[in-house]
């Protein structure tokens, strides 16, 4: 269905068109010149030592997991309210996901609930940034550390988020031992499909700097390989694109965030609507998505039929994962008790956002909230009063 105003929108500008252009008019459109200097200023603006481009950040989940000897009878801790990635890749490499509960305020991995959910089989924790918002890395780093655990940063939602004391800020996907970031359209920041991992030990970014590459070395010859691998490269054309929005990377976080500070305004008096926060404690929140939680009485389902009737679209982020048709069969499922997980994903709603969205389209988009809203409050009162008689 084609919406008059988006849930997203990607932000290309004459600069990315004219670098994927030049590309176009080379012979080399794979395994060029863009490839480093994508890599070279990712590494650099997250303060780690390298950084391999692939093919979606699902890719980049898999091989992080590989690369760190992560199968067959490990146990690796997740959330559930996360994308469905997270839990496919520990299965793709024969391990077993623990889902695990979140924080209720900040949506991520509540430390808490990753301790009691260690078992001796278990090799790392996957944390996830949701939404943007850093987790509490000093706190899921003390754990691991002290259980001797890898950590993976699946910081697919989360580039230039922040997370530390005033004056000691690192950036999201500068703590683990592998992170790794997305760039679906939908993104702060897009390379059409692609992801990249971020490594602090050379020799884990060699191993994945061959594994995305079918497993060559580059000092042998093309059709020699060390090892099995996979084809997770990223064209020229997308590390084009990305190279420059990178460049780009403060105005377009700048842009969302005071998209965000308008829905604040917009919403803040709509009766029982929970509205994310604008600031956290120790966090800089890179803006994802903006997602509400609507009260309690609300059929969601009812609210985003309004909402597309006309011509806003809106999603449910996020669907469990243990709750999915493809997963609520699997033992990690079965086992999964996470009542705050699944109060809260009831009720997530996320609304049209992207860099350039208008304050006329947010204060059309708040104005069909609200009434879709009040109708279904008003509803929901005539539903009980009916019953009392």
């Amino acid at each position: 269905m084609n919406f008059r105003i988006p849930l997203s929108s990607p932000d290309i500008a004459e600069a990315e068109i004219d670098a994927v252009t030049a590309v176009l008019r080379t012979s080399q459109l794979s395994l060029g010149p863009e490839l480093p200097a994508f890599e070279r200023a990712l590494a650099a603006y997250h303060s780690v030592t390298d950084a391999i481009a692939v093919s979606s950040g699902t890719a980049g989940l898999h091989l992080a997991l590989v690369t760190l000897g992560i199968g067959e009878g490990d146990e690796v801790i997740i959330p559930s309210f996360a994308f469905v990635a997270v839990a496919n890749a520990v299965l793709q490499v024969g391990a077993t996901p623990v889902f695990a509960e979140i924080d209720p305020v900040t949506l991520n991995l509540d430390p808490a609930a990753v301790q009691q959910a260690i078992t001796p089989r278990t090799r790392a924790l996957l944390v996830v940034h949701t939404f943007g918002v850093p987790a509490q890395m000093d706190a899921l780093q003390a754990v691991a550390s002290r259980h001797g655990l890898a950590m993976i940063e699946d910081a697919c939602e989360a580039i230039g988020a922040q997370f530390g004391d005033p004056g000691d800020l690192h950036r999201a996907g500068s703590f683990g031992d592998l992170a790794v970031f997305g760039f679906y359209p939908n993104k702060q920041l897009t390379t059409g499909e692609g992801g990249a991992v971020l490594a602090r030990d050379p020799a884990h970014a060699t191993r994945l700097r061959s594994l995305r590459n079918q497993g060559r070395q580059p000092s042998r010859d093309w059709l020699d390989h060390a090892e099995p691998g996979y084809n997770y490269r990223l064209s020229e054309l997308a590390c084009a694109l990305g190279r420059v929005q990178l460049s780009r990377i403060g105005e377009m976080l700048a842009l969302r965030r005071a998209a965000a500070e308008r829905y604040d305004a917009l919403l803040s008096e709509t009766p029982g609507l929970e509205l994310p926060p604008l600031t956290l404690a120790r966090r800089v929140i890179s803006w994802f998505v903006y997602v509400v939680r609507l009260p309690e009485h609300v059929d969601r389902s009812q609210v985003q039929a309004a909402l597309a009737r006309r011509g806003i679209a809106s999603g449910r982020y996020f669907a469990p994962i243990h709750l999915q048709p493809a997963w609520r069969a699997h033992s990690s499922a079965l086992a999964a008790a996470l009542p705050a997980t699944e109060s809260i994903a009831r009720r997530t709603l996320a609304l049209p956002f992207f860099n350039r969205i208008s304050f006329t389209q947010q204060e059309e988009v708040a104005a069909a909230l609200q009434q879709a809203i009040e109708s279904e409050s008003s509803t929901s009162r005539a539903s009980a009063v009916s019953q009392c008689f």
